[in-house]
């Protein structure tokens, strides 16, 4: 199965922009530091449902997320598909959603993952290999993302979403490699790659909220 289209996922980063800003005061941080051309894993901290979309329009390319496939659901589904986002079932193996996200990295694009699975307190505690096997295997350099919003309570379109008009950081981090440079993609070589990552991306974290007092 073919990967999605760059011009897709531009096509949902337009709609992201003005979407974004529109609803919230988005400040962005360090997105200069987003490889120009070439793959790239984006690794996001997920905290707030918005997180994506507001990656996506703020993000300096394309991005295509793999979102679990329970938001595939009426009209989304062919939206989603429409902007070039990846459907995932996060209870097997996914055979066609990593194909797929390998076909992305291997046509240069840029490939967004909440490594923690799923949302939750948004602090890199416990992530999933999935992280590590799409960088160990593609060799595309993970750039951790921390978006970081307002815990105030008014205003709030719904619960899982910051209040409107709030501002909300997206700090992207320094790019690096995962692998330790043998080329090895065996469990044990996963298993260390995810702690060199998870080191990597809650320093980013910390560093993120020095930054911006959240």
């Amino acid at each position: 199965m073919n990967a999605p289209s760059a011009r897709s996922a531009e096509v949902g980063r337009r709609i992201g922009v003005p979407l974004m800003y529109g609803l919230w005061k988005p400040r962005v941080l360090g997105a200069w530091k987003v490889p120009v051309t070439g793959p790239v894993i984006l690794a996001v901290n997920h905290s707030h449902n918005i997180d994506g979309p507001m990656v996506m329009g703020v993000a300096p390319r394309p991005t295509h997320f793999l979102i679990k496939k329970e938001v595939f659901v009426g009209p989304l589904d062919p939206f989603l598909r429409g902007i070039g986002q990846l459907k995932v079932d996060r209870e097997s193996t996914d055979r066609t959603a990593i194909t797929r996200a390998l076909g992305v990295l291997g046509n240069g694009g840029v490939l967004g993952i909440f490594p923690e699975g799923t949302r939750g307190e948004g602090d890199f505690a416990s992530l999933r290999a999935g992280l590590a096997y799409f960088a160990v295997r593609s060799g595309a350099p993970i750039v951790p993302v921390a978006v970081l919003g307002s815990s105030g309570r008014h205003g709030r379109l719904m619960k899982a979403l910051p209040p409107l008009r709030s501002r909300v950081d997206v700090v992207f981090g320094d790019p690096f490699e995962a692998g330790d440079g043998s080329g090895r993609r065996t469990r044990k070589a996963l298993d260390e790659a995810t702690v060199r990552i998870q080191q990597r991306l809650t320093a980013h974290l910390e560093n993120a909220r020095r930054l911006t007092g959240r």
